[in-house]
């Protein structure tokens, strides 16, 4: 009972916003209504709705290893192709049979963590951090893109699977589950939707019980003064280290998702732009908490593709005016900061508050 109540318990430390019944039921209002959503839209609708879903998991990554670790990194994209060609090669030399796709997965997600891994190891052991980290890990990110950029010559082909340079990698079959009766295919509906929803939500839970744990504890430590955490006798490298291979894997996981969901990747998808955009949706919501980082993300990515209709520039122009409105107006995040704002009326005053 003692661990099952100290499980609990994580769910709602001092490392994240929301906690008492008040904040569990109006999250299983939200999460009923999300699964009720599909019978009250078309399958189009609810095929795009996972779209922004399969963004979610590398948007946490990064508030994972930014707004817990202090470490800013525009490597997520990286991760995130890296994972999603290697499910592309996978799945095209060996097909989807037996559930295969989802061995994939596990097999790409661990690829792209294998690769965070060795690169953090350099990063964190070797003391870089700071502006450093990010300009290194923006680095790997664009030369990765600019190397499967041009790959398009028929000697570029891994078994069956050619990587097709800037026209990027198709025809890789959809997440399949195996079934007596038939294979289940998993197209961009309802059936895929349920899926990554019960993913996201088994993500999230789990990440608030990662940063509300002693180990969540001690990055914050290290985030807010690392020489004090590391006189206290932590190895902070090692801190470090595992949380920029945990967010890679989220972003990792992110790829695989993004591959099936539309059956194809390009090299666009680790380009500037593209390792730019994360920064966005996580700073915009609030970096410093999962809750407001997931509402934030699918906010700003409602807002942009509504814009992109309208024309593409003007969405990227929006994001850049809303990311600089952010750092000027609520560093820490519009969505925390108006989380903070509802939640202060319900607040128990402390004694001595004015």
């Amino acid at each position: 009972m003692n661990a099952l109540s100290r499980f609990f318990a994580r769910l709602e430390g001092p490392q994240t916003l929301g906690r008492g019944p008040g904040f569990w039921i109006g999250f299983l209002i939200v999460l009923a209504g999300a699964c009720a959503y599909p019978l009250f839209s078309d399958g189009y609708t609810v095929g795009n709705t996972v779209y922004f879903f399969t963004w979610i998991f590398m948007a946490l990554g990064l508030s994972l290893i930014w707004g817990y670790g202090g470490a800013l990194s525009f490597g997520q994209t990286a991760f995130f192709g890296i994972a999603g060609y290697a499910y592309g090669i996978l799945t095209i030399n060996f097909g989807a049979a037996y559930g295969f796709t989802f061995v994939a997965l596990l097999f790409a997600v661990a690829i792209a963590a294998l690769f965070a891994a060795l690169l953090g190891y350099f990063l964190f052991f070797g003391r870089i951090s700071g502006v450093f980290l990010g300009i290194v890990t923006l680095s790997v990110t664009l030369v990765l893109e600019r190397f499967m950029a041009q790959t398009a010559g028929p000697e570029w082909k891994i078994g069956a699977a050619r990587l097709n340079g800037f026209n990027g990698m198709s025809n890789m079959p959809p997440l399949t589950v195996p079934w007596p009766g038939g294979d289940i295919v998993l197209f961009p509906d309802v059936q895929l939707y349920y899926v990554v929803l019960g993913m996201l939500v088994l993500v999230y839970l789990g990440l608030r019980i990662l940063v509300n744990s002693p180990f969540g504890n001690v990055l914050v430590a290290i985030r807010e003064n690392p020489e004090r955490a590391e006189m206290l006798g932590y190895d902070i490298r090692k801190y470090q280290l595992g949380t920029f291979v945990i967010g890679a894997a989220l972003a990792g996981l992110s790829g695989v998702l993004y591959t099936s969901w539309g059956q194809y990747i390009t090299p666009s998808s680790m380009g500037m732009t593209a390792a730019a955009l994360p920064i966005v949706w996580v700073a915009v919501g609030g970096r410093s908490d999962l809750t407001t980082t997931l509402v934030g993300t699918i906010t700003v990515l409602a807002v942009f593709q509504a814009l992109t209709i309208h024309g593409s520039q003007y969405a990227l122009v929006v994001m850049g005016i809303m990311l600089v409105l952010t750092v000027l107006l609520a560093p820490r995040g519009l969505i925390y900061a108006l989380a903070r704002l509802i939640a202060r009326p319900f607040s128990k005053r402390q004694p001595g508050d004015a």
